[in-house]
Formats: structure tokens, C-alpha cells, sequence
């Protein structure tokens, strides 16, 4: 009887297990070796090829970059605020109500209103071809072809100001709400100097200039010094600051020797001829030397965030105030600092309103919504001041059309108002401009707004 426990030298089994085991050293060193080696060169991806300055002008037509979604928020602002003409006209509202019968009716009125209405926009703004005719053959002078450019202009200077005084504050971030205070401070110092100081005509301007300056650095200096020693929030201080120089104002105009003898009703005096900012093309159309004060001032902006170390500390700090105050940037410096040049430019926008050609004395109105509308200038400028100045010149062609456009087509001028809301908003929410349109995706666009951080 055999014995069935199988022996330690069986040649059927050891030969076996020792050409495993060899196997499995072999197969763990191999695996080590290909962990520890580099990857193969032949697995490289081919490069793509090279395509033309053409093929690359085409693939990015259609894709979500700053100036299609910019363009593209235009076009919708223009569709709403047609279908908002349509539906606040009565007359044109009742052929809607046959339209089944004759849709011709509808269709034709609504194509008559909307093209009116834009068509004046343009000739308020940008250019009348019946006043160019008219130059032609004699029958005007060419005051009249440059007169829209001329209100666009008039309307876009104080907005670059204040524009690139809520955009400056942006990049340190902050959130400026008080341009319009500040602003409001700067035309009450600026018509003040402009009315009570007995100085020559250069040397007037200058002062009145500067007075308005000073005035707008003194409003941003409070919720600077605020936001930095107590850490009071800037949006709360400029809101109530914004509420004091309106009341201060209504205050001042009714004082003696600040109100106009001649009237009765809340006007001060005029300010004086020889503080005025010069007119640049003659007396009959407005437009004025603060438009070149403000593409100045977007100049010194842009030099001062992209070419100086204040402006890389003000961005840093902006972006990170804790790291930046671990780089040793002073925090405190840089908060000041922000507000006061945000207030110096929002009181240059002020005196801009009593200076130029807008007003030439002290009313409750006289800053008008310049203070308000910067902060929209700013968001559709992108906060950049390049971005701030085109957008300010867009603000200012909507204005001086809208007027025409509320004189000749009947178009209430709220509408205007509506119409910059909606390009705002569109440029705010680029994805629902990309989702509207199918819009690819950019390779290097950056499309959110470019805010500041923590407000």
C-alpha cells in the first residue's frame, strides 16, 4: 500500500514552483524599473498644425470672448428695449389685437416706431446725415454736423471721472458706493471757488479745478481712514456720506452770500467766466476741455495700476490683503491711499457738472446720477480704465440720443435709463450671453467682471 502524503523531492511539483517564483521576481522587477524610468519619447502627442491668422480670426468670431459678449449684450439690450417700445405704445399695441387679420398692420408699426426711435438715437449722438446735407448745400453751418458729437462728449466727460473712481477702488478692493457724495463735495468747493475768489482767468480755473479735487479727497479720506483704523465697512460709510453732501448741499445753496440775490428759489450764484473750462469747438456747441481733463486722468490711472509700485500694491492688496500684508505692503496705507484718489477723480467728475457747460451755478440737482451711473460705467468698463473710458462715451451717446429720441419719436426718456440697465446686466452674466447665442468657450477669454474680492 503506497503512502498517499506526497514527498518533499516530488519532481512533478518543485520544478513548477521554482519557474513561478522566478516568473514573479522577474515581473516585480520590470515593474519597479518602468515606475522609476521616465516616459517614453514615442508617446508624445503629435503637434497639432499650425493654423492661418484667418482660420484663427473665424474659430474666435463665435466664441465667448470680452468683445463678442460685449457686443452680443449690446444686441440684446437693443431687442428689449424694442419689445419694451412695442408693448408702452398704445397705438401700436392695438394692431396686436388683430393680428390674425392683418399681421401686416403690426409688423409695419412696430418696424416704423423701433426704427424712428433708434434712428434718432444715432442722429443725437453720433451723426445726422440731414445735417451733413445741409452743410453741403449751404443751408447750415457745420456746427450742426459735429453738434451730436459734441452732447456725447458733454455727457461722457464727467462720467469717465466717476467711472474710474469706483473702478480704482475696485482693483484695491474696495466697494466705492460714495462717488456721488464725493462728487457732490467736489462741485460745492469748485462752484464756491469759482464765485467767491476775485482771480485772474487762468489762475482761476486752476484753483476751481483744484477745489474740486481737494473737496472730492476730503469725502474719500473719511471711509478710507475709516475702513483702515476701525475697519468700518466702506459700502455703509460712503452710503451715508453720500446722504450728508446731498443735505449739505440743499443746506449751502439757500445761505448768504452762496445763494443768487435775484432769485427766490434754491440757485446759487453763477460762477464766473474766467473759472469756466474753455470751450473747444467755439460757443454754440458745449463740449468742453474737461473731455480732455478725462482722457487724461484714464492715462494716469492706467500708468499708475500697470507701471508704478503704488499701483502693484494697490492691485496686490486688492487681490489679497493678507498676503500682501505678509509681503510687508502696509495695508492700512493702501486703504487710505485708495479712497483719496477715488475721491480726488469722483470731485473732478463734480466740478465738471458747474465748471463746463452742464451748469454754470449750484442747484440740488446739479451732479445729477454722475456718481451712481460711474459705478455702472465701471462694471460695463470692466474696471480697466481704457475699458472705463469707452464705456463712459457709450453712457454719454445714449444720453445725448436719448433726448432727440424723447423729442422726436415721442419715447419717454426712462427708456434710455432701462437700456443701460440691460447692457449692464447682459455684460455681468456672460453665460447667459453664451447660452443665448451657443457661444463657444474663448481659449484665453477671461469673461467675469473683474471685482473686487470680499465685498
Amino acid at each position: 500500500m503506497s503512502d498517499p502524503t506526497p514527498q518533499s523531492g516530488s519532481p512533478d511539483k518543485e520544478p513548477a514552483s521554482k519557474a513561478q517564483a522566478a516568473q514573479n521576481a522577474l515581473g516585480n522587477t520590470e515593474r519597479a524599473e518602468s515606475a522609476t524610468q521616465p516616459a517614453s519619447p514615442a508617446s508624445k502627442p503629435e503637434p497639432e498644425p499650425e493654423q492661418s491668422l484667418g482660420r484663427l480670426f473665424l474659430d474666435n468670431l463665435w466664441a465667448a470672448n470680452t468683445f463678442t459678449v460685449t457686443l452680443l449684450s449690446l444686441v440684446l439690450a437693443i431687442v428689449v428695449g424694442a419689445v419694451l417700445m412695442i408693448i408702452s405704445d398704445p397705438d401700436v399695441l392695438h394692431t396686436y389685437t388683430y393680428i390674425t387679420a392683418r399681421p401686416s398692420d403690426a409688423f409695419s408699426s412696430s418696424w416704423t416706431l423701433v426704427s424712428e426711435a433708434y434712428a434718432n438715437l444715432f442722429k443725437g449722438s453720433i451723426f445726422d446725415p440731414e445735417a451733413f446735407s445741409g452743410w453741403l448745400n449751404g443751408s447750415n453751418g457745420w456746427q450742426a454736423v459735429l453738434a451730436p458729437i459734441s452732447e456725447t462728449l458733454t455727457y461722457a466727460a464727467p462720467l469717465v471721472f466717476t467711472g474710474l473712481a469706483v473702478a480704482l477702488a475696485f482693483r484695491g478692493g474696495l466697494f466705492n458706493i460714495g462717488a456721488q457724495g464725493q462728487a457732490t463735495i467736489g462741485v460745492i468747493l469748485a462752484a464756491l471757488a469759482g464765485f467767491l475768489l476775485p482771480l485772474p482767468p487762468g489762475l482761476h480755473l486752476l484753483v476751481a479745478v483744484l477745489a474740486g479735487a481737494l473737496g472730492g479727497a476730503l469725502w474719500g479720506f473719511i471711509p478710507g481712514i475709516l475702513k483702515a483704523r476701525a475697519g468700518a465697512h466702506e459700502v455703509i460709510n460712503t452710503i451715508m456720506l453720500n446722504y450728508v453732501a446731498t443735505y449739505f448741499l440743499t443746506w449751502l445753496i439757500v445761505q448768504n452770500g452762496v445763494q443768487d440775490p435775484k432769485r427766490t428759489d434754491a440757485i446759487s450764484k453763477a460762477v464766473d467766466t474766467s473759472a469756466q473750462l474753455p470751450r473747444l469747438l467755439g460757443d454754440n456747441l458745449r463740449v468742453h476741455a474737461g473731455i480732455l481733463l478725462a482722457v487724461l486722468a484714464t492715462w494716469a490711472v492706467a500708468w499708475l495700476l500697470n507701471r508704478s509700485t503704488l499701483g502693484f500694491e494697490l492691485r496686490a492688496v486688492g487681490a489679497n490683503p493678507d498676503a500682501a500684508r505678509t509681503a510687508g505692503i502696509s495695508v492700512t496705507r493702501t486703504y487710505i491711499l485708495i479712497m483719496v484718489f477715488s475721491g480726488i477723480l469722483a470731485g473732478l467728475g463734480g466740478s465738471n457738472m458747474v465748471l463746463g457747460s452742464t451748469a454754470s451755478a449750484l442747484t440740488p440737482l446739479v451732479v445729477a446720477q454722475i456718481g451712481f451711473d460711474g459705478i455702472l460705467v465701471a462694471l460695463l468698463g470692466r474696471v480697466k480704465p481704457w475699458g472705463v473710458l469707452l464705456a463712459a462715451l457709450l453712457f454719454g451717446a445714449l444720453q445725448a440720443g436719448g433726448n432727440r429720441m424723447q423729442s422726436y419719436s415721442g419715447i419717454s426718456l426712462e427708456l434710455v435709463t432701462v437700456l443701460q440697465a440691460l447692457i449692464v446686466i447682459f455684460i455681468a452674466a456672460p453665460a447667459l450671453v453664451k447660452a443665448i447665442f451657443q457661444l463657444r468657450a474663448a481659449r484665453a477669454a477671461r469673461l467675469q467682471t473683474s471685482l473686487a474680492k470680499g465685498w
